[in-house]
């Protein structure tokens, strides 16, 4: 598996120092009335541009390949201090702290030291390409401290969408159109959603795309439920869902709906054909009882006088 040191990492540069203050009792040395431990990303460390110190990690590679990281742990006080080490998640994203790996989880720094602590990321080699989010988590006396780490994966961008598992049934108001939303792709998806419904007496649903409430990171799904509040009472339906999203991904299902059982449909259907059946045979019969009479008269008077022929 490759390795990538931490020159081979992106850095952005500013000063970012987190201190809390750490308490301490009445009449203890001034020494200790200093700020208490604090932890960043340790200087330089391939930082860009050239500053010393940056306000959280950044790092890139492509899937399969190990980076690596110096977390920098001061302790200005006048007393050892030890803390924890672990990977987090961070707030919102996609989470990467399985992928975090301190060199040790707990690190004691002496008094009015600074210790540099090595990290890595291990990008699997199945990671899609895009953004990823975590923290290098340090707790220690007076809390804790959360330092964002901020990733790349490299490699080829796709936007790739699909509409599985479409079912339409019954609910309780009205109808349910169900179906399931994945991101087939390698890129963060905002999907929005068009439904349609037409049947033998027309279309019975409309409505245009819209942006669905939701986003969707490469290979996720997602079980969504459509309400239908007006289903029509007779008529069977074909269902269409269409979805797009940024980057041309595009998806199409359909389902079928009908208010009956199919052979209620067809008794209903041969019910309704014999009855115009039964219909058009009355109507011929009161026809036939009142063709005029002069028409049969003369009838039989053409036969009588070809019969008197010689």
């Amino acid at each position: 598996m490759p390795f990538r040191t931490r020159g081979a990492s992106v850095a952005l540069a500013t000063l970012a120092t987190l201190a809390a203050p750490v308490c301490r009792p009445p009449g203890a040395a001034a020494a200790d009335a200093r700020p208490g431990w604090s932890a960043a990303p340790a200087p330089g460390a391939g930082s860009r541009p050239t500053g010393d110190d940056r306000p959280f990690f950044y790092l890139e590679g492509a899937p399969g390949t190990v980076l690596a990281d110096r977390l920098a742990v001061t302790n200005p006080a006048g007393h050892p201090v030890t803390v924890r080490l672990r990977g987090a998640p961070a707030p919102g994203g996609t989470d990467a702290s399985a992928w975090l790996a301190p060199a040790a989880d707990r690190v004691r720094v002496p008094a009015r030291t600074r210790a540099a602590v090595p990290f890595t990321v291990r990008v699997p080699r199945d990671a899609a390409p895009g953004e990823r989010t975590a923290v290098l988590r340090a707790d220690g006396p007076g809390g804790g401290r959360s330092v964002p780490v901020h990733l790349r994966v490299t490699g080829p961008a796709l936007a790739a969408l699909a509409v599985e598992d479409v079912t339409v049934a019954r609910g309780d108001e009205g109808a349910e159109i169900r179906y399931t939303l994945v991101n087939r792709g390698t890129t963060v998806l905002r999907p929005r959603l068009a439904v349609r419904a037409d049947g033998v007496l027309g279309t019975a649903l409309r409505r245009p795309a819209r942006a669905l409430p939701l986003t969707l990171a490469p290979g996720q799904r997602v079980r969504r439920t459509e309400t239908w509040s007006d289903p029509p009472a007779l008529d069977a339906v074909d269902v269409t869902l269409t979805v797009t999203a940024a980057g041309g991904a595009h998806a199409l299902a359909r389902a079928g709906y009908a208010p009956l059982s199919r052979g209620a449909l067809g008794a209903g259907a041969l019910a309704v054909a014999a009855g115009a059946g039964g219909a058009l045979w009355r109507r011929r019969r009161r026809a036939g009882r009142t063709a005029p009479p002069d028409q049969h008269t003369s009838e039989t008077r053409e036969l009588t006088r070809v019969g008197d022929r010689p």
